[in-house]
């Protein structure tokens, strides 16, 4: 079944009593039934709570500007507006902050304000804004080897990584991020986090891990030195969060709550899905409203906001271009990766957080603006996509 625009008619999945159309458990985030499930996580998988606490929310004030009918490059070549092109790019949410306020803030697809969205990878970014609010506590320590928290992992890859390798996916260890492939590690990680069930197809004698810890305890193959290049992993940001769980005493979803969520403002709890063994997926398993993932952009704006170091986010913005290369400079031809968050070019020093099938966070000193996208594409990678949502973006902010 192919999936639908919004401007297409919708299809009734998960709607009337019982549903006629109910997505598989196989496929809930292939199309068209993405197109739900993004937004409603909670109803077929387990879930951690990320609570907002008692702090007050962050205002967000609002400066609203028309920018729909703007002239933007399309897709599929030439031009459109800004309305079209978040239509052809299967768009959820979108939300523009400039100087501090609200210019531009969109739903689409039955989204509204208050709805949790999977953010997919983008969940790296907000397990690595709490592992900077751990360092500048001091109970992280970026130099230190993986195995100083996780002893365990001596016998696997990992050991004689530091921290410091996989917050920027530097490790040498070998991991299979081939996505369509159930038998690739990312899709052996499909079954360990919860996500899927066993492939009924599957071979019946063929080990998969119970949860994700044991899948990293799998890992027994160095393919490059540790450090020597960025090649991007998944299971890093796993890791980084057992690192993390060992050395704040805490599950993730508490240690994002105490040093990010709650203290940011956010409007609306948050949640992460979680395995077998409670852990919760740090990897892509986060789930949030538009404004709040707008709220964390402007962490990183405001200098860390004293929740984190203002070193950390220096440090974020200055990564090693030298060791990035195909194929991620497809879409960021000047870019480099460090602390979970893409940078644009060496110049700007701009970031992103991105996630498969249509997730981002912008963040540009320059512009004062931070932007973020929530989608549901059709496919896992789109480079053309990305490509125009960047364009379009540098337009917009030049517009204002």
């Amino acid at each position: 079944m192919s999936s639908y625009r919004n401007s297409d008619p919708r299809l009734p999945i998960m709607q009337g009593s019982p549903p006629a159309l109910v997505p598989p458990k196989m496929d809930w985030d292939r199309p068209p039934w993405n197109r739900w499930a993004f937004q409603n996580v909670r109803q077929f998988l387990p879930t951690a709570e990320v609570w907002r606490g008692w702090n007050g929310i962050r205002i967000l004030p609002r400066d609203d500007r028309d920018l729909d009918g703007i002239e933007v490059a399309s897709a599929h070549g030439g031009a459109t507006t800004l309305a079209g092109l978040l239509d052809e790019t299967y768009t959820d949410g979108f939300i523009v902050i400039r100087n501090g306020a609200i210019v531009f803030e969109r739903y689409y697809n039955g989204m509204e304000g208050r709805t949790l969205h999977l953010s997919q990878s983008v969940a790296k970014s907000v397990t690595g804004s709490a592992a900077g609010a751990l360092v500048g506590k001091g109970l992280l320590d970026v130099n230190a080897r993986i195995t100083d928290y996780l002893p365990e992992l001596n016998d696997t890859a990992y050991r004689g990584a530091t921290l410091q390798h996989v917050l920027d996916m530097t490790s040498g260890v070998r991991f299979d991020e081939t996505y369509t492939d159930p038998y690739s590690d990312i899709g052996k990680s499909d079954v360990a986090s919860g996500w899927k069930p066993i492939p009924p197809e599957s071979d019946p004698t063929f080990r998969w891990p119970r949860h994700m810890f044991e899948l990293i305890l799998g890992l027994e193959t160095l393919e490059r030195r540790h450090g020597d290049l960025f090649a991007y992993r998944s299971i890093e940001t796993d890791v980084l969060a057992f690192c993390m769980e060992r050395a704040a005493g805490k599950r993730l979803p508490q240690i994002v709550a105490d040093e990010i969520w709650g203290p940011m403002g956010a409007e609306e709890n948050a949640s992460f899905t979680v395995d077998a063994a409670g852990y919760a997926l740090a990897d892509g398993g986060f789930n949030a409203c538009l404004r709040d993932y707008a709220r964390l952009g402007l962490l990183y704006l405001e200098h860390g906001a004293g929740i984190m170091p203002a070193s950390w986010v220096e440090a974020t913005r200055n990564g090693n271009h030298a060791i990035f290369g195909a194929p991620y400079n497809t879409s960021l031809p000047h870019g480099a990766y460090k602390n979970k968050w893409w940078i644009e070019d060496p110049q700007s020093r701009a970031i992103y957080a991105r996630g498969v099938f249509g997730q981002m966070i912008y963040v540009n000193w320059d512009y004062n603006m931070v932007a973020v996208k929530l989608s549901s594409w059709p496919d896992f990678l789109n480079t053309q996509f990305n490509i125009v949502t960047q364009a379009a973006l540098h337009t917009i902010a030049g517009h204002l």
